[in-house]
This record gives structure tokens, sequence and C-alpha cells, in this order.
């Protein structure tokens, strides 16, 4: 899904490009002159924080490690496929993120997709949300399921004696030869719940790419390079003050400004989003 509609955006930003230069004789405008030096930087502050989301993949890298064979060893396995994966990524974002510019410049917008970016050929754009849908409901699954699973067993072991909580029911499926599945009624309705609460407030507050900043910016440096050097630096036992260490450490200190950077353009951005907002204009 992810190639699809990737490629999809990247050669509609071609065609976009080729066509503005074949029109006006000359090369595209990137710059705005709406936009101030200091929203600029805002703005690439906020990018950071989206960029940084994009690599925030390892709340989910031990529940895929864990779905592994062991044969060949699961870390030689996923160190292949984080590298193959990484790499591809990056490729696709570097080109979709340098063509888009290309295209829209500083009035592209957050979604390449939505009617503020490409409004033809509508098929094909279609084709490219449907995939985008395809792709948002499978990662929402895989992302959501440590929370699922920390809200359930954190309950359970609360309250062991409360069934609603931790008894399973067993439903059997009528005209299927006596196929049965097990429901846990807690399981169904706080699940259900998150899903309803998380979407309503992705309707009331509609700014994907601020958001997308904010998120990317708190998780990537604990999540994403702290955890995991901290983790790598007890493993291999690596000594304090040696150079290793150091260059690990100065690693994560990097990182850490990044996420500080990102945060604060994303704030900022969400302060801005706010102040422009009006959900009831349209019904005006």
């Amino acid at each position: 899904m992810s190639l699809t509609y990737s490629l999809i955006g990247l050669g509609l930003s071609i065609v976009k490009v080729a066509s503005a230069k074949l029109n006006e004789g000359g090369e595209t405008r990137t710059t705005s002159a709406t936009v101030s030096e200091a929203q600029r930087l805002w703005r690439i502050f906020q990018a950071i924080g989206d960029i940084a989301f994009a690599y925030a993949y390892s709340t989910v890298l031990i529940e895929i490690q864990d779905t592994l064979k062991s044969s060949p060893a699961e870390n030689k396995t996923m160190k292949r496929a984080s590298l193959v994966g990484i790499s591809t990524t990056t490729i696709f974002y570097l080109l979709c993120g340098c063509v888009g510019y290309a295209a829209f410049g500083e009035d592209a917008p957050g979604d390449l997709l939505s009617g503020t970016g490409f409004n033809h050929p509508v098929w094909l754009l279609n084709v490219a949300n449907v995939c985008v849908a395809i792709h948002l409901i499978g990662a929402y699954q895989v992302f959501a399921q440590p929370i699922f699973s920390f809200v359930e067993t954190s309950c359970r072991q609360r309250w062991p004696e409360v069934k609603f909580v931790s008894t399973d029911h067993q439903i059997t499926i009528p005209f299927l030869g006596g196929m049965s599945f097990h429901v846990n009624w807690f399981r169904v309705v706080w699940r259900s719940a998150y899903v309803a609460v998380t979407t309503v407030l992705a309707m009331v507050l509609p700014f994907f790419n601020v958001f997308l900043g904010l998120i990317g910016a708190v998780s990537f440096w604990p999540l994403t390079v702290y955890f995991p050097i901290e983790m790598y630096i007890a493993r291999a036992k690596i000594p304090k003050f040696s150079v290793s260490w150091m260059c690990l450490q100065a690693l994560s200190f990097v990182c850490l400004l990044i996420s500080l950077i990102a945060a604060a353009g994303s704030v900022e951005g969400l302060v801005q989003s706010l102040k422009t907002y009006h959900p009831f204009k349209n019904e005006a």
C-alpha cells in the first residue's frame, strides 16, 4: 500500500513539475511571499518531527521479531529486514519530499493526495487514497497492540476476581459446524472505546501533519534512540567513558536536541492551526 500511493504521489508531482516548466518556460517557484522567515524556520522544525515519526518503528520491532522463526536467528533476520526497510523508505521519502517541494514549493499541502494537493485524475487519486486507508487501518492495529496489551494485562492483574475483566466467553457460530470463538467483553468494550475516542479526536482536530510531528518528536528520542542505545551498552558491557560509549552518548544527545527542536516547531504549528481553525465555517 505504501509503495503504491508513494509512487502515485511521486508520479503526479513529476508530471506537475514537467508541465509547469513547459507552460511557463522556466523553473517552478518554490518560495511564497506570504511565508515569513520565522514561519519558514518553524515549518522546518515541524518537518523534522514528521521525519522522526516516519522512523519511530521501534515500538513494534519486538512484536515483529516475536513472529519470526529461529532459523536463521531472529536478530540476523531483523538486521537484514531493518536495513532493507529503512533504505527503501528513505529513498521514497526523499523522492516524495524533494519532488513534492519542487511541484508545490512552500504551498505544499500536508497531504499531496487530497483536494488541496492534486485533484485529477480522480480515479488515480481514489486508488491512492484507498491504499492509504488500507495502510492506516493495518498500521493502527499494529501500533495499538502494545497499548491494548498493557491496559488489559494491568487490569487483569489489578482485578483478577472481576469476571467482566478476566473471563472469556465462548460463542458458537450457527450453521458452521459448531465453530466457536472466545470473547472477552472487557476487551471488546475497552478497544471499541479507544478506537471511538481516537477517531473523534482526529475528526475534531484534523491537523494531521502537526500531530504527526509532535508525536514523532515526543516518541523518537526515548523509544528509537535512548532505550535501544542504553540496552546495547548494557548488553555489550561497554565501559563508561570509552570511545564507543562516548560516541553512542553523543549520538543520543544530538537526537535529543533534534527531538526538542521538532517538538517546539510542532507545538508552534499546532498553536497557529488552532488560531485559524473554524470547524463550522463551511456551514455558515
